[in-house]
């Protein structure tokens, strides 16, 4: 098996991170292109055209990171990273969707309506042009200032994200939190419980995969 990657990118720096975390190796083959384009025998390879996507030995396709995620964790189920219990999991899950939907996606939404080279790319994964959006930065920067008290608010409660441990909810939040930084917008100084998180966390050696 393999995963397709682009280095870079934050949604494969998730799994990259939640496979460090696993203990577990997977070739990479990068399909990331300087001019921050996908190649394109994979596009044609896989029309999706989006990564990561893990190609199993039977040569079945799987996208998103989350997805692969799980099929990692249930055929390798040590060390639990998605809970054990129907609680851990399904808190977790909340957690790790909030992180991405209130996290990442402002992010996105910012940097794909900011960077010269997605003026037509405003989408992940179009193979149409999709203009980019003025409006859109204001939004994503106003959602990300509340993605950042709603996680400081959280991270008062408990040492991680999702609970007592680590979980792939901080993978996901991370990401998020070093994705917005990419267009200058930081952790606010007064989120003291996040920064104290995100100090530890990312000075975690999976934040380095």
């Amino acid at each position: 098996m393999k995963i397709y990657d682009w280095h870079i990118a934050p949604n494969p720096r998730r799994l990259h991170i939640y496979l460090a975390e696993k203990g577990l190796k997977v070739e990479l083959v990068e399909v990331g292109q300087p001019d921050f384009t996908l190649a394109p025998w994979f596009k044609e390879k896989y029309p999706h055209a989006m990564v990561p996507m893990l190609e199993l030995d039977d040569v079945t396709h799987i996208g998103e990171a989350m997805a692969i995620a799980r099929y990692f964790e249930e055929t390798q189920p040590d060390p639990p990273l998605m809970g054990t219990t129907a609680k851990e999991k399904a808190v977790i899950d909340m957690w790790e969707k909030r992180a991405n939907e209130e996290g990442m996606l402002p992010a996105s939404e910012l940097f794909r309506n900011t960077h010269p080279a997605f003026a037509a790319r405003g989408l992940p994964g179009a193979h149409e042009p999709v203009p980019a959006i003025e409006a859109l930065r204001d939004r994503g920067r106003a959602r990300l200032a509340r993605f950042f008290r709603k996680f400081d608010e959280q991270l008062g409660r408990q040492e991680f994200v999702a609970g007592s441990k680590w979980s792939i909810a901080d993978a996901t939040t991370l990401c998020a939190i070093d994705f917005a930084g990419w267009t200058d917008v930081r952790i606010p100084e007064d989120c003291r419980n996040l920064q104290r998180w995100y100090k530890a966390v990312d000075a975690r050696p999976s934040a380095r995969a």
